[in-house]
């Protein structure tokens, strides 16, 4: 009869959303930066190299689906009709784009709060949210017809992102606000502002 090898201690991790949550936990326990890949990999019961196969670094686990996620936001972009006006397009989209259930909405907050407010997190955030305006850049450019190096992308890019991070701070500054909500105003406002 073949022996059974029987672990004790911690189940090992089965799943990226499994090791983001071993990753939280030790985040607001110890911090962002007092946390090690080797910490997170010891906690999950797994090696460095497994970790790897998961996440680039402890950054990437922040950030979570995030290039699955700008799959999604460029065909929510790509579904508006031609004829919608650049910007409601942007503000229905971007709206839609980030309403949660409400059991997801706590968790959301919680990667949010890392990602606008951990200062270790800034510079990684800056290639993601380059990522996510040039989704919007592109949008824009082929709905005028222009290069997507043209002012009117790039512009609209930079603005719909300031918009969004705007709202997100908002969002995390008062637990009872409507995220959705909120990105809807300051897109109204982007929206109002291009009209006049």
């Amino acid at each position: 009869m073949a022996q059974q090898t029987i672990r004790s201690g911690r189940p090992r991790v089965a799943s990226r959303a499994e090791l983001e949550r071993v990753g939280f936990a030790l985040f607001e326990r110890q911090g962002f930066e007092y946390t090690t890949i080797d910490h997170i990999a010891a906690a999950a019961g797994i090696g460095r190299r497994t970790f790897f196969r998961y996440f680039a670094s402890k950054n990437d686990l922040v950030w979570g689906e995030f290039e699955e996620q700008l799959v999604r936001l460029r065909s929510l972009l790509a579904a508006v009709a031609d004829d919608v006006p650049v910007m409601e397009a942007l503000r229905e989209v971007v709206t839609e784009f980030n309403r949660f259930d409400s059991a997801v909405v706590p968790w959301h907050r919680r990667r949010m709060h890392l990602i606008l407010r951990v200062p270790a997190l800034r510079a990684h955030s800056t290639l993601r949210y380059a990522s996510w305006q040039m989704a919007i850049s592109e949008c824009v450019a082929a709905r005028e017809g222009v290069p997507v190096t043209a002012a009117s992308p790039r512009l609209i890019g930079h603005l719909a992102l300031a918009a969004a991070v705007t709202a997100y701070e908002l969002w995390l500054d008062d637990e009872s606000a409507d995220l959705a909500e909120l990105l809807d105003g300051v897109f109204r406002r982007l929206e109002e502002g291009f009209r006049s």
